[in-house]
């Protein structure tokens, strides 16, 4: 498929092992060397900083959403090809997915992974239908993928529902899995309730 802008959701913390700031910044490069644009939360800091500077850094565009009482905090990156400032969290969420061909997860915490939890969800009922990629860097997802293999076994989640997100280890490979994707059946919202 085409695909001209990726959503990465990602941490915003300092904190973390060096190995997730390396990979972050890698998939920057990495999707401006292929020539698609970043969006992202707009952190300044972080995982989200470095996926913004490695793209930025590459020759690449890097667009940014963020809230006004985020803004106001000054958590913003201030150097992005475009900030677009919502009034809420969920206004961010819907602009962050409507402009995205495809959407990225690299680790992150309670935010990411409720991020994450709610795209899987609208693909599930059909209200978003471009690829979905568990960017599962040193083992850190293992523990969310089991519990959504678990939803299925126990019946919480249809087994046609393991089709909505897919699972890399690299940059590159999330790129290719995100190339060689189908774009989602909207139909397979019938199979929403079981």
């Amino acid at each position: 498929m085409e695909v001209n802008t990726i959503c990465v959701y990602c941490a915003s913390s300092s904190k973390v092992a060096p190995i997730y700031n390396e990979i972050a910044f890698e998939l920057g490069a990495t999707l401006a060397q292929e020539n698609i644009t970043v969006v992202t939360g707009a952190g300044g800091i972080g995982l989200m900083r470095q996926v913004e500077d490695g793209a930025l850094e590459n020759g690449g565009k890097a667009i940014g959403i963020i809230p006004q009482f985020m803004v106001d905090q000054k958590w913003h990156h201030t150097g992005l090809t475009e900030l677009h400032i919502t009034e809420s969290m969920h206004e961010r969420k819907q602009m962050m997915a409507n402009l995205s061909d495809a959407v990225i997860a690299l680790p992150g915490g309670c935010g990411t992974m409720e991020e994450l939890c709610e795209i899987i969800t609208w693909k599930q009922l059909g209200l978003y239908l471009n690829p979905i990629v568990i960017l599962n860097i040193d083992g850190y997802y293992d523990s969310l993928i089991a519990q959504l293999d678990k939803a299925v076994e126990e019946h919480f989640m249809g087994e046609i529902h393991k089709n909505i997100w897919s699972v890399a280890t690299t940059p590159a490979e999330a790129v290719e899995i995100i190339r060689n994707s189908p774009r989602w059946d909207a139909t397979v919202r019938k199979y929403a309730a079981l």
